[in-house]
């Protein structure tokens, strides 16, 4: 079976409004599932396998970090996943809506920051009336309740991946796909976001995928650390992330198991020349 699905499933009328939804055996469906995937671009001898034979389950409310060389198909099962193209084989299912944040802040410079939040909720349908005290909270807890009259080209690069952020949030999507999205600031300010992200996603009502070649990123952020092999991109090994929350990136526990997952990185990549 070849394809893209998206969910419709909607809980039994008894169930409770917060609970996941579960298939016939009680098991909660998963917020994403990738099943044998494989994507091939172009045709012939110059053709470049992406993906080859993934399988990959995401549980609602996870937060699952994908971690591997450049070139080892991350950004491509991201767009899978978002729908954005179609695996040549195998089967892409997602319960429900995603969204993107990438890794340049694709903010809407002509509009305010508050606009740039507000946006996604008229979209959504919100009412006028109701969208801006939801505006002010989402940018309260990434802290740009200040700068609401400000235009992008006035905030710095962290504050306008924050605004990113708390956009991307607005849109109450299922699934948030995130693709490298603190990679090119500076360390004390990914650590900020870092936070933030935690913080807005500590009620678990979606699922999150986030895209990283930072070790130490994916383990203090993720519940999973799944590690891909390089050219074509398989998943090579999966990591529980059992450690307590909230972590510290410079945490003895973290630097061990960042040490580890770098030490199978390395040998994956010597691996694969």
């Amino acid at each position: 079976m070849t394809g893209h699905e998206r969910g419709s499933l909607a809980p039994a009328l008894d169930a409770p409004l917060d609970a996941p939804v579960a298939g016939p055996l009680g098991v909660p469906i998963p917020a994403v599932q990738l099943t044998d995937v494989t994507r091939i671009f172009g045709r012939g001898t110059g053709s470049l396998t992406a993906l080859d034979g993934v399988s990959l389950s995401v549980a609602p409310g996870e937060l699952v970090c994908i971690l591997g060389a450049s070139g080892c198909g991350k950004s491509t099962m991201l767009n899978l996943i978002a729908g954005l193209d179609q695996p040549t084989s195998g089967r892409v299912a997602v319960d429900g809506r995603p969204a993107y944040m990438f890794q340049e802040a694709a903010l809407f410079p002509w509009l305010t920051v508050a606009k740039n939040v507000s946006l996604p909720l008229k979209l959504r349908g919100i009412p006028r009336a109701a969208r801006p005290d939801r505006v002010h909270e989402l940018l309260r807890l990434v802290q740009l309740d200040g700068f609401a009259d400000k235009r992008p080209h006035e905030l710095s690069g962290g504050m306008r991946q924050r605004l990113s952020l708390a956009r991307a949030f607005a849109q109450e999507a299922d699934v948030l796909l995130m693709d490298e999205p603190f990679g090119a600031l500076d360390a004390m300010t990914r650590d900020l976001l870092h936070h933030e992200l935690e913080r807005l996603w500590s009620d678990r009502s979606r699922a999150i995928i986030f895209v990283t070649h930072n070790v130490r990123e994916a383990v203090r952020l993720g519940d999973r650390v799944v590690l891909m092999s390089s050219r074509p991109g398989r998943v090579a090994e999966e990591f529980p992330i059992e450690l307590p929350r909230p972590r510290r990136i410079e945490a003895p526990e973290v630097s061990a198991l960042s040490a580890e997952i770098t030490e199978r990185l390395r040998a994956e990549v010597r691996r694969h020349g």
